[in-house]
């Protein structure tokens, strides 16, 4: 008699925590359709709004010039403390962020086994330590350094150091 009860309570219970699943996921079901139904008649809605046509202009081969739009290339500003280097100038080539300075260091060496001044510095708001690669105190000189270590490193960025 016992082991009936057991079995049924057991039975009993396993019906009740089933069925409780069941109903939390359509819940969760239904609020994840009335969002995608929402998100699509905003994205459609901004599509309408925003289709502008502008008047094309063309102009001779003969005329075209060729701009170094620098003013357009973003530039992150930390604050920076140099652990291992010569000293950073205003604008900094970033080829690696790392948690760990032993990280930092290798990379730094095979940076100067390339022939490449790089330098470490740490940033003590994010606990970071910095790859730097090349410093400069020009922002166009910066950006062309990073756009050459791009090819090796696609992740470069560039720094302007808060002093």
């Amino acid at each position: 008699m016992k082991k009936y009860m057991v079995i049924c309570a057991g039975l009993c219970m396993t019906l009740a925590f089933t069925s409780c699943g069941s109903q939390k996921e359509s819940a969760y079901r239904k609020a994840y359709e009335k969002a995608k139904a929402q998100e699509a008649a905003v994205g459609a809605q901004a599509v309408e709004e925003t289709t502008v046509v502008a008047p094309v202009t063309t102009r001779p081969a003969t005329e075209t010039t060729v701009i170094d739009n620098v003013d357009n290339v973003s530039v992150r500003q930390e604050k920076l403390t140099v652990v291992d280097g010569s000293g950073l100038k205003n604008f900094s080539v970033v080829v690696g962020s790392f948690s760990v300075k032993a990280n930092a260091e290798g990379l730094a060496r095979q940076l100067r086994n390339a022939g490449y001044p790089a330098q470490i510095a740490f940033n003590s708001g994010n606990n970071f330590y910095r790859v730097i690669a090349s410093t400069f105190d020009d922002k166009a000189s910066a950006v062309r350094s990073r756009n050459d270590f791009r090819s090796q490193y696609p992740d470069a960025w560039l720094l302007f150091n808060q002093q």
